[in-house]
């Protein structure tokens, strides 16, 4: 088993990240500080793992909320369901909830937990390789409404992330692939050794190998954890893990949350992104055909679905990373440079929506 702590004062925890944890109640056990709990799954998860985590329950005073799969129901209203079932477990302020699944189930029961009693604990135990390196970690928590993803949430950091790698043996191959965006995320944004390892090592995390993928899971946590230390709010350099999240989140909303996968939508934003930033002469063209090789290799998408760019557009300027109106993308000088960039020429993100560099 690997540890990677999140440093964050009286408030750190630790990423464990290991085969068979879940089974291991007597190290999660000790992140639950009352006698109340509430475990957050969905209709998919719940039949595999969900027995196994109540089995490490006895002595609480525990329920199980089961929620349909899929990004489609990260809605205010199963929000209310979630709150629903703390009342009727009687939930008091020492309460912990255990979000079992993947970054739907972490962020939807992370931001019940923000809101209940105004803040109650909770553990994330991510089921999917996405959910591991990204979306369990850092503490952002939310759910989406039909203007827009993650428009309503709280920054809420959990109390341990247990990251089981034995469930990602069961993990569909295409979830599987969508997971190797956020990992491929982290080399591009600022760490190009990490970027040519995985170059290197494209067909090994292809075959699920495990140790490649424990490498892969912990050099991904370990960069994440470095930033939220340095930035928890995301007040400058923790919004360029949003490296990708701009076009993509658009092009989640615009297809319903449906055709395209969180995973999916990024490695097409990502491609996007370094597109626009070498039509802008920021970083070399290159660079970009090597992010969309890579990307390719690992069996993700790399073009956008057919999509008015102007809707496109008219989407990205809801994003958070935005200020006073004006548009804020995070683009790059290049592998392992990315950056801020303000007032970003509208016409030239549109040539890039629609296909032109």
């Amino acid at each position: 088993m690997t540890t990677v702590d999140v440093a964050l004062g009286t408030r750190s925890y630790p990423i464990w990240i290991g085969a068979g944890l879940l089974g291991d109640a007597a190290r999660w056990r000790t992140a639950i500080r009352g006698r109340h709990v509430l475990v957050v799954t969905n209709a998919t998860i719940a039949p595999l793992y969900l027995e196994r985590v109540r089995a490490g329950l006895d002595g609480f005073v525990h329920e199980a909320l089961v929620l349909p799969d899929g990004e489609a129901h990260k809605t205010l209203a199963n929000g209310g369901e979630v709150f629903e079932a703390l009342a009727e477990l009687g939930a008091s302020r020492d309460a912990t909830l255990l979000a079992l699944g993947g970054g739907v189930i972490g962020d939807l029961a992370g931001f019940a937990a923000a809101c209940w009693m105004r803040g109650v604990d909770f553990v994330q135990m991510p089921t999917t390789l996405l959910a591991m390196v990204d979306s369990s970690v850092g503490g952002k928590t939310g759910v989406n409404l039909p203007a827009g993803k993650n428009l309503v949430g709280a920054f809420h950091q959990p109390r341990a992330v247990v990251a089981d790698t034995a469930t990602l043996a069961t993990l569909p191959p295409r979830e599987y692939r969508a997971g190797l965006a956020e990992v491929v995320k982290y080399g591009a944004i600022g760490d190009v050794a990490f970027f040519d390892w995985l170059e290197a090592h494209a067909a090994a995390l292809n075959a699920r190998d495990d140790a490649a993928l424990i490498e892969a899971i912990a050099r991904s946590c370990r960069h994440k954890a470095g930033v939220v230390a340095r930035d928890e709010h995301e007040h400058g350099e923790r919004a360029l893990l949003n490296f990708g999240h701009t076009f993509g989140h658009a092009l989640e909303t615009e297809t319903g949350y449906s055709n395209l996968l969180h995973g999916e939508a990024v490695a097409i934003g990502m491609v996007l992104a370094a597109r626009l930033s070498a039509d802008l002469g920021r970083a070399p063209r290159e660079d970009a055909g090597r992010l969309e090789r890579l990307l390719a290799a690992l069996g993700l998408p790399t073009t956008p679905p057919a999509c008015d760019p102007g809707r496109l557009l008219a989407l990205m300027q809801l994003d958070k990373k935005n200020l006073s109106g004006r548009l804020r993308l995070i683009l790059w000088r290049g592998i392992g440079r990315a950056e801020i960039v303000a007032d970003v020429d509208e016409r030239a993100i549109a040539g890039v929506l629609g296909g032109k560099t």
